[in-house]
């Protein structure tokens, strides 16, 4: 081909080439065009929220307000459980595939809206004869072959912005996942050291029912206490001590799910758990907010619904792939072979060849597959969109929930510490009775359990209330705020391009989160 030639075959291809390498297609680009539409929630929330002591900071929906939650409750501890457990999470480690998977298509998805070039070279040995003497024909063919699929009605267009919508849920998902990992490393963390705080309860108790026994035996061989009432004191004795074992048994097994969670050795699990005397049976002390914002700016920051929503616009994008298939579709592709050879050890020649056309495809009979396969996609957005408000619906009935619990476990808490301070007191007054001679063991033990149990409640709602706050936490998009995660997963969620961003459909709100910790 001449240079004249090659000069009018690239100034012609030039605004073809130039129309793939942006985001619509040739003459038009089919199927519906994505917006979001309005969150359906409520305008405001309908539980109230904690009031006095449980309000020092506001919120106002700023996802930084919430970032990386745990490290607020300075428990270094929980910080290195919470570690351990992001590297060994076979759930997060999916969700990182996932990604990556995602990102293999839009990379594909790019890579088809411009030329694709091969290269190939080889070496061939004949012989022939025609009827005649056989002659050696030797060939060393080596060449380039290009195809091209010009995007006249904007399929791979749609089918980039499916595989774009695709990696942005997916990187959603992942935050979701290690969110979810976090929750449960923090709740397992809790509860182990709430069962602290019962064993020292128990244990304390056990003490005192040990120490009644004791007296009661030294009553009762002075002839002072009746049988009966020893062996009562002895039966409550080895009732607080199977208690305080069975007890003890329950902080073993929160031990042994925490090493599950984390990977870590026992020992080092153990290490953790007691090096730091003043931790020991103290509850984690979570930072507390208000959520002042509306329902919709709150849930702009769970990546759960972010991901949902992704997916929504992934199966609007897929109803233009599957409706550019009844279109026209025209391809261009080349080939340049040049090919040495030679005949019976003679000189080498170089001969020459070289093709390309245009080929234009045309949909005609199919039995009506294209057009099922275009109502197929419609009905997959329709339930993708319906599974995107369930979610909406779902996270806003955690929020709710967590509100709930919170402003519950805020009311009772007070309540029943005044039951602590009225049982400790009444316990207290009938053992002395009881020491004086002018009571009953029956009375002592009936006030004695009345203390442990509403001790024991106290507690509990103090477990509660912290608990209440972690899913509180994750309910309001509680996430990362991590520069180096952003640095790690950014790979993932801008693949090797030369375009530039395709313009994105509005957003909650008219701006999207990006759940590394900042606003896109």
């Amino acid at each position: 081909m001449s240079n004249k030639n090659l000069r009018l075959l690239s100034r012609s291809l030039l605004p073809l080439l130039l129309s793939a390498c942006g985001s619509r297609g040739l003459l038009t680009t089919v199927g519906p065009n994505y917006q979001t539409a309005p969150l359906p929630t409520a305008a405001n929330w309908q539980t109230p929220q904690p009031n006095g002591n449980y309000l020092p900071m506001a919120h106002q929906g700023d996802p930084a307000d919430l970032s990386r939650w745990w490290d607020r409750f300075q428990d270094p501890v929980l910080n290195r459980f919470l570690a351990a457990a992001q590297q060994v999470s076979a759930s997060v480690a999916d969700a990182r595939a996932r990604i990556e998977q995602a990102r293999a298509n839009l990379v594909g998805a790019d890579a088809a809206l411009l030329p694709n070039v091969d290269s190939s070279i080889g070496a061939k040995r004949s012989s022939s004869s025609f009827g005649g003497a056989p002659f050696i024909w030797n060939q060393l063919p080596f060449g380039l072959q290009s195809s091209w699929e010009i995007d006249l009605f904007g399929g791979l267009a749609r089918q980039e912005e499916a595989a774009r919508s695709q990696l942005e849920s997916k990187n959603a998902s992942w935050h979701d996942a290690r969110v979810a990992v976090a929750v449960e490393v923090a709740n397992a963390y809790l509860a182990y050291r709430y069962c602290e705080g019962q064993v020292q309860i128990v244990q304390a108790d056990t003490e005192s029912r040990r120490e009644s026994a004791r007296l009661s035996e030294i009553a009762g061989q002075a002839g002072f206490r009746a049988p009966g009432d020893v062996a009562l004191a002895n039966a409550s004795a080895a009732e607080g001590n199977r208690t305080l074992l069975q007890q003890q048994a329950q902080c073993e097994r929160s031990i042994k799910s925490l090493v599950t969670i984390t990977d870590l050795q026992e020992t080092e699990v153990r290490k953790l758990l007691t090096e730091a005397p003043d931790r020991v049976a103290k509850l984690p002390s979570p930072p507390v907010f208000r959520i002042d914002s509306l329902p919709a700016r709150v849930l702009l920051q769970r990546p759960d619904v972010a991901a949902a929503e992704r997916d929504v616009a992934e199966a609007s994008a897929n109803i233009g792939v599957e409706l550019a298939k009844r279109f026209p579709k025209l391809s261009l592709s080349g080939n340049i072979t040049p090919t040495l050879q030679n005949i019976n050890g003679s000189a080498l020649l170089l001969a020459q060849t070289w093709a390309i056309g245009p080929t234009l495809s045309l949909p005609l009979f199919d039995a009506g597959k294209r057009a099922a396969d275009v109502e197929a996609a419609r009905a997959q957005y329709k339930a993708t969109e319906s599974n995107f408000r369930s979610k909406v619906r779902t996270a806003v009935k955690e929020v709710e929930d967590a509100l709930v619990r919170l402003d519950s476990a805020g009311e009772r808490l007070p309540e029943a510490r005044k039951a602590v301070s009225g049982y400790r007191t009444n316990f207290l007054a009938v053992q002395e009775l009881y020491q004086a001679g002018l009571g009953n063991l029956i009375d002592v033990e009936t006030a004695r359990r009345n203390v442990l149990s509403s001790e024991m409640a106290v507690i509990e709602l103090e477990q509660e209330q912290v608990s209440a706050w972690i899913a509180l936490y994750r309910a309001a998009g509680g996430s990362w705020d991590e520069h180096e995660d952003a640095q790690k997963i950014g790979a993932a969620t801008s693949p090797v391009s030369n375009k530039s961003e395709p313009e994105k459909p509005d957003q909650f709100l008219n701006h999207q989160v990006d759940f590394t910790g900042g606003k896109s």
